[in-house]
């Protein structure tokens, strides 16, 4: 039996979440040390671990890996998520960079003042609407396969997945001019892998709480 990926981070989504959404998709097993002092933080540095001082930080295949798009593209790699050649490879590049750039507002929401996260929200919905969304409603119609590239699952569609249900989190409705997105959600939803993902007692994380803001700012110290 293969040995278990060990995974090294908070008790909760942030930069983790999509490298345990992928992991999960290509079947491969984790356990996962989370962070809860500074002092673990300081023993990873002192170890060597952390290239660049950060996490996440993933162990895998006798490896120990940090920056999370370099994981990302590790795993899908590996696990036949990354489409099958270049010029699809580069079109899931986009497609998952694209999502990124809202995921973002999505990961530092928690971290925002009070008064500034319904301006965030807003700023998530009109994104989610204007820019990002319309794209993969087209993609989706054109496709055919049901899928963003090449008629297959690849990273692109769960990374995509993954966004959308976080933005539905916090705009329930965001997804009522879109059929193209919803249709692509229930396929989503019945990928076995991704059905037990979204059970509750599974290894995906809730939404961000307090917990996890002070943990997190108090471990890494900003």
């Amino acid at each position: 039996m293969a040995e278990k990926a060990k995974l090294y981070y908070f008790d909760g989504r942030g930069l983790m979440e999509s490298i345990r959404w992928l992991l999960t998709v290509a079947g491969v097993e984790f356990e996962e040390v989370f962070l809860k002092t500074r002092e673990q933080y300081e023993q990873l540095l002192k170890d060597g671990a952390l290239m660049f001082q950060q996490v996440p930080l993933v162990e895998i295949d006798g490896m120990k890996l940090i920056q999370t798009r370099a994981i990302l593209n590790y795993i899908a790699a590996k696990y036949n998520l990354y489409g099958k050649d270049l010029k699809e490879r580069v079109m899931i590049d986009m497609y998952v960079e694209g999502i990124r750039d809202l995921m973002d507002l999505l990961i530092k929401h928690p971290f925002l003042p009070p008064a500034e996260k319904d301006s965030n929200t807003k700023l998530i919905q009109t994104k989610a609407v204007d820019r990002f969304f319309p794209v993969y409603e087209q993609a989706l119609a054109q496709s055919g396969g049901g899928y963003l590239v090449g008629g297959q699952l690849s990273k692109a569609d769960v990374q995509v997945f993954e966004v959308v249900l976080m933005v539905e989190e916090k705009l329930p409705s965001i997804l009522s001019s879109f059929p193209q997105l919803q249709a692509f959600q229930s396929r989503m939803r019945n990928v076995p892998a991704i059905q037990k993902f979204l059970q509750p007692g599974s290894q995906r994380k809730a939404q961000p709480d307090d917990n996890y803001v002070k943990t997190a700012m108090e471990v890494l110290r900003f």
